[in-house]
């Protein structure tokens, strides 16, 4: 399913990578098991999913196993298995720091469609059920025909615990390219702007994240924090809407139902 020699060699000086450790690899996933899992992605019209409206994202999400066709069930399951996160962690920390979240709090099946956007933002800091910290992302692309030119990339800025402040590094959402990068170092990240894509096209994204033993002193954050885009700095609604987003769930649907009035 997945060649590990990738891994180690694209990996190597991954921390010294700027803004933030991280790395790329190409060809992820075994070609043939990339393109089955491109044809079960769900329609984005489908029912299947979680949809995020508001002015700081669109998108949809959905980490339902139930609703996981088997091929992406098996894929799921293998990426969350101990064999593939002891090999992870050996590879990237020398040691056994990592466990998986098989409950995929906030990862799963990702699709943006056409104006999608994702302000950059930093993850939850800590789990809100397991309370361990979240250290690593693993995001792998699965639009064959994606094209640079729609956007898409991902964007990693420079930032401090509070805001981004300066784009380094955007990378292309290229079909089975999967991109990792610690979450741990004020690791801003989303798209730089809202997709160009065709009505009929779509950002297809798998995303699977792993978590450590809390160090002292780590962010006690249960949600993701976000920050405004540059044409919504000084905007105070979108202020109040980053500030409502990065509580619970009740508040925060609180407040998006009174935006989209």
């Amino acid at each position: 399913m997945i060649d590990f020699q990738k891994i180690k060699k694209s990996s190597v000086g991954w921390t010294d990578k700027s803004p933030f450790p991280y790395f790329v690899v190409d060809d992820f996933l075994d070609g043939d098991i990339a393109k089955s899992l491109e044809l079960e992605f769900p329609a984005y019209k489908s029912d299947v999913w979680h949809v995020y409206s508001n002015p700081i994202e669109e998108k949809k999400t959905c980490n339902n196993w139930n609703e996981f066709p088997p091929l992406t069930y098996r894929v799921f399951q293998y990426l969350n298995s101990s064999e593939f996160v002891s090999k992870l962690s050996d590879y990237l920390f020398e040691d056994n720091l990592l466990s998986s979240d098989p409950g995929l709090n906030g990862g799963g099946w990702h699709i943006h469609s056409r104006s999608g956007k994702l302000n950059p933002h930093l993850d939850y800091s800590l789990h809100p059920k397991l309370h361990l910290q979240r250290k690593v992302n693993i995001i792998i692309y699965l639009n064959s025909s994606w094209e640079n030119s729609w956007g898409g990339g991902l964007g990693l800025w420079r930032g401090n615990s509070k805001n981004p402040k300066e784009l380094i590094d955007i990378i292309e959402p290229k079909f089975n390219r999967a991109v990792v990068f610690d979450t741990t170092c004020n690791s801003w990240h989303g798209l730089p702007d809202q997709l160009l894509c065709p009505k009929d096209e779509y950002r297809k994204s798998i995303a699977v994240y792993y978590l450590t033993k809390p160090s002292k002193g780590t962010d006690t954050r249960s949600k993701a924090l976000f920050a405004p885009s540059e044409d919504q700095i000084g905007d105070n609604e979108i202020i109040e809407l980053i500030k409502t987003r990065s509580l619970e769930n009740k508040a925060r649907d609180v407040w998006i139902s009174k935006i989209k009035k």
